[in-house]
């Protein structure tokens, strides 16, 4: 390990980031550095802007990719380095915030039903269930379900916070008959049954695991793990939870997150009173007689 690598993992770990954020930033810094074949620290304002080109231009990442590019190389001259004059040299690329697609209730029925086995059909009712994130699911522990408080523990989850989720009546009764067929030890969902190190499925499980089922189930929205967790937020909207209560089940940290899911609520949008309803307008079969064709040219 490099000094400047070993100095940016002191920083990281220091300020308590996750494993997966290090990775990720430190595998950022790394292909900005072997980009120009010199070592980072050596790198100044004229190669950021040529990289943050290349990053949208020539490799076609969006925005938001190239944000996450943009935080690590921050992280590095900023946090690592102090040296707080590159801040202006590293703008965000402005992110088209996109309404994200949700599923009907029909949907994430027929999702679950073409699950290939009890362990999918399991991850699936966990995911729509909770609305956990996916890597919530992946590390989800046995002794997390407490089926006398009827509750699902999140521990460690986004930004290392706990939270408490509701266990319905409907998803025990899978987990018990999952259990009894697999009778998994310390995870719900690991990887090596048979190891004496039992170890969680990795994140990339679940999400193929949403690939696989909705392919079956002929789905033809880009289903994910996120896509079942927008669902289930916008079906509590629309079945009468309040958003703040929305807002902590998803362990978001700001309201206005929570927020957009009025804007996919269908309930929602069909209780808006639309003011044009209230305007005194004469029917379009009056009103058209005294317009005039338009003369073909």
């Amino acid at each position: 390990m490099t000094h400047l690598r070993k100095m940016m993992l002191e920083e990281l770990e220091r300020r308590n980031y996750s494993t997966r954020t290090i990775r990720y930033y430190l595998r950022f810094v790394e292909r900005f550095a072997k980009y120009f074949g010199k070592s980072p620290d050596k790198l100044g304002p004229d190669h950021l802007r040529v990289y943050q080109a290349y990053l949208l231009k020539e490799r076609k990442l969006c925005p938001g990719t190239v944000e996450n590019h943009v935080a690590a190389l921050r992280f590095f001259f900023i946090r690592t380095l102090h040296r707080h004059e590159f801040r202006q040299f590293l703008p965000y690329p402005k992110v088209r915030r996109k309404l994200p697609n949700i599923l009907s209730g029909e949907e994430v029925a027929r999702l679950i039903e073409a699950s290939s086995s009890l362990f999918q059909r399991t991850l699936l009712m966990v995911l729509y269930g909770t609305g956990m994130r996916r890597a919530e699911v992946a590390r989800l522990k046995i002794a997390d379900i407490d089926s006398q408080r009827m509750v699902i523990h999140v521990v460690d989850g986004k930004d290392h916070k706990d939270r408490d989720l509701p266990l319905s009546p409907a998803l025990l009764e899978t987990l018990r008959a999952y259990w009894r067929w697999l009778k998994p030890r310390t995870y719900l969902f690991p990887s090596r049954m048979h190891s004496d190190c039992e170890r969680p499925i990795s994140d990339k499980t679940v999400w193929q695991a949403c690939i696989k089922a909705a392919k079956r189930a002929g789905i033809r929205k880009r289903t994910s793990p996120h896509l079942i967790r927008h669902s289930w937020a916008t079906h509590l909207l629309e079945a009468g939870t309040d958003l703040r209560t929305i807002q902590l089940l998803l362990g978001h940290e700001d309201l206005e997150t929570t927020a957009r899911y009025l804007h996919l609520s269908q309930k929602h949008l069909n209780q808006v009173a639309n003011p044009i309803e209230e305007l005194k307008l004469s029917s379009v079969d009056q009103s058209r007689r005294s317009y005039h064709r338009p003369r073909r040219p």
